[in-house]
């Protein structure tokens, strides 16, 4: 039973050891009840492989590192994939989650990862090395990280829209 077991946990460790992890802000929270405050703290964590996977979790706990590591849960629960053209994103895309707005534009190579902290944190997660973005609406880290994310889930190749729209890949253009 114990061999089963540490194999588990080995195999386990090996799976994500090649996903790379991201804090994008731990903050803390306190709740207030008839005794008192209770303090405690809010954790948003990105996680991706760089290779166009990337998820985002958000945990709460009482101590520091039990948030991080259920934010980290959290995200690789949510892992999605991410087309990619080379470098960067294949269009133009405006991600909304409540009051943050994260617009996403393609750049030409060498450009670099043009993005505030939330968003540049997902972007190099994902692998995008040449983007520029721009947050229109909440500075709040959560909404913007949720925004990224939605936005880079509307994403879609050219295959992909010549065949939901039955056409050649060349009349697109």
């Amino acid at each position: 039973m114990d061999k089963r077991q540490n194999r588990r946990r080995r195999n386990d460790n090996q799976v994500k050891s090649d996903l790379l992890e991201k804090v994008i802000e731990i903050k803390p929270v306190s709740k207030t009840v008839k005794g008192g405050r209770i303090r405690s703290f809010s954790a948003i964590v990105a996680v991706g492989d760089g290779k166009g996977k990337v998820g985002v979790g958000l945990g709460k706990a009482r101590g520091v590192p039990d948030a991080v590591r259920k934010a980290i849960d959290t995200a690789r629960k949510s892992m999605v994939s991410i087309p990619l053209v080379g470098t960067t994103i294949p269009h133009q895309v405006l991600g909304v989650y409540g009051a943050g707005k994260v617009l996403l534009k393609p750049a030409s190579e060498g450009t670099g990862v043009i993005a505030g902290s939330a968003a540049r944190a997902i972007l190099e997660l994902v692998g995008v090395r040449d983007i520029l973005t721009k947050s229109l609406g909440s500075a709040n880290k959560i909404n913007i990280a949720y925004a990224t994310m939605e936005g880079l889930k509307e994403l879609q190749t050219a295959e992909q829209v010549s065949a939901l729209r039955s056409k050649e890949i060349e009349s697109l253009h």
